[in-house]
């Protein structure tokens, strides 16, 4: 963690819904005026679409059907680690792009699903946020969490996650079905391995969970809307939060735990405002106060 250089983390898995989350940010960085590096966490995966491609081929061929973007032989967590170390200490450090789409690649001249180069992170920008599958892994030899200021978990119920993936994969992305519960099958032990510990570091969890039938998601043809879901809202530490704030402004909502909010879907956005917008402000008048003690101590 960093007083002069925080950073937010946002962890979810693919399909998990964390880019709405981040558009959700954008939105409180942008209205109080935060400057901030942007990174994605696709951007550290050790393989790009085709060589990932040649991965899984070479692996299925030996025998190992489990080999997936989850886990730590397709990502490089040791130079995740060290961005977020190295931003803590000087507000820098280096980072490239995943380019998803031909959006995307058209302004590099490259091909989409191919990284760009390393670059440093601009000067003076007053937090990193991180979105992706790893900000807040812990492995026997990283520790990413631990530098991090605010960490967010983004987690659909299980169901759910797979019907977000299977839409998005075949509608958006042109998979088959088969494809993509393919890749949801080779995924399950990273998945329990590797994604699912690290809602137990995350300091605030948001869980989506439907209220209709999704009892085979394999079939289902519709994602089940916001207002066909019901949002819980799990903070690791509850001191210092306005729970009564909360519940009132939350409308229809209720506590379930001590440190448990439960609220309609469609208030996910609001809630978010509503709790990280405080977080947010106190980390940059943090930094804010660092950085005139640093002035007066060089006076």
């Amino acid at each position: 963690m960093s007083r002069k250089h925080p950073i937010v983390s946002v962890t979810g898995s693919s399909g998990a819904g964390t880019t709405s989350v981040m558009r959700t940010f954008q939105q409180i960085f942008r209205r109080e005026g935060v400057e901030v590096a942007y990174v994605e966490g696709d951007s550290f995966h050790r393989y790009d679409r085709l060589e990932m491609k040649t991965k899984i081929a070479e692996a299925h061929a030996s025998g190992d059907h489990t080999f997936s973007h989850f886990g730590p032989e397709a990502n490089l967590f040791s130079d995740l680690e060290d961005l977020f170390r190295t931003y803590g200490q000087s507000g820098t450090g280096s980072f490239r792009k995943y380019l998803h789409d031909d959006e995307e690649a058209a302004p590099y001249d490259q091909a989409p699903g191919t990284f760009t180069a390393w670059e440093d992170i601009p000067a003076d920008t007053d937090v990193l946020f991180y979105e992706g599958l790893h900000g807040a892994i812990v492995t026997e030899t990283v520790d990413v969490a631990r530098y991090a200021d605010l960490r967010i978990g983004v987690v659909p119920v299980l169901n759910l996650e797979w019907i977000q993936k299977l839409h998005r994969d075949r509608f958006v992305r042109g998979y088959t079905s088969e494809a993509v519960t393919d890749t949801i099958l080779r995924r399950m032990p990273d998945y329990v391995n590797y994604i699912c510990p690290q809602f137990s570091n995350t300091d605030v969890n948001f869980q989506r969970v439907p209220m209709v039938d999704t009892s085979n998601p394999f079939v289902t043809r519709t994602i089940p809307t916001a207002d066909e879901s019901m949002l819980i809202i799990r903070f690791r530490d509850p001191h210092g939060i306005d729970f009564p704030y909360l519940l009132a402004m939350l409308h229809d909502s209720f506590m379930s735990r001590p440190n448990t909010i439960v609220c309609p879907g469609g208030k996910m956005d609001l809630a978010m405002q509503l709790i990280f917008t405080p977080m947010i402000m106190r980390l940059v008048e943090r930094r804010n106060a660092e950085l005139r003690n640093s002035d007066l101590v060089k006076t």
